[in-house]
């Protein structure tokens, strides 16, 4: 008579896989919240009272508001950015200027990152992951619109990147969230775009 086959392990009590539809219900509420009171007066009760979980819901998964924020740098670094490839350099800078208008516009992000950006300068970790998350999503935007660019013979292979990151982000974030400037028409960030290419091709 052959043994009954073991039995199928259990998976102990409190082990459970953490539910990503309530890491992300989190999330959205960290966003929420980041907006509605900013980094300094938001708190992991309000957090998990705008999510619909309890709190230990949030702390499962972070131990503080700030690893919380830490983890939630890179999107609002990235902001969803994607990589134009319209065929031209002029068209990947005009397509990038554009959809970086409408995102540093959007209402949560032209009152989560000033507040981030002001926060940084009080907390050391933040600030570098802040830095860090900026530039890696930024940086790589720009790195390939002129890997593009040099595949195409529009601009040479020795093309300052950093240059280029400095003239795609640093004006229109001058111009859009510090002087918060509504006169910045589409005649306007094309004449931007223009320069921009110009400068990018003179420099190389």
């Amino acid at each position: 008579m052959t043994a009954d086959p073991a039995p199928a392990r259990r998976v102990p009590a409190g082990a459970a896989v953490l539910r990503e539809d309530v890491t992300e219900a989190i999330r959205a509420a960290v966003f929420a919240e980041l907006a509605a009171v900013g980094y300094g007066r938001m708190s992991i009760e309000a957090i998990a009272r705008r999510a619909g979980v309890g709190k230990a819901a949030v702390y499962r998964r972070w131990r503080s508001k700030l690893p919380l924020v830490l983890d939630l740098v890179p999107a609002v670094a990235a902001g969803g950015l994607p990589t134009p490839d319209t065929g031209t350099l002029l068209g990947d800078v005009r397509a990038l200027l554009e959809v970086s208008e409408r995102a540093l516009r959007h209402p949560v992000a032209a009152q989560i990152i000033p507040d981030l950006l002001a926060e940084a300068a009080r907390s050391p970790e933040l600030g570098e992951a802040l830095r860090e998350g900026l530039r890696e999503a930024q940086g790589g935007v720009a790195a390939a619109i002129v890997r593009q660019a040099v595949a195409r013979g529009e601009l040479v292979a020795s093309s300052d990147v950093e240059l280029a990151l400095d003239l795609l982000a640093g004006p229109l974030y001058w111009r859009v969230s510090v002087l918060a400037d509504r006169s910045f028409t589409p005649a306007r960030r094309e004449a931007l775009a223009t320069a921009i290419v110009a400068a990018l091709s003179s420099a190389g």
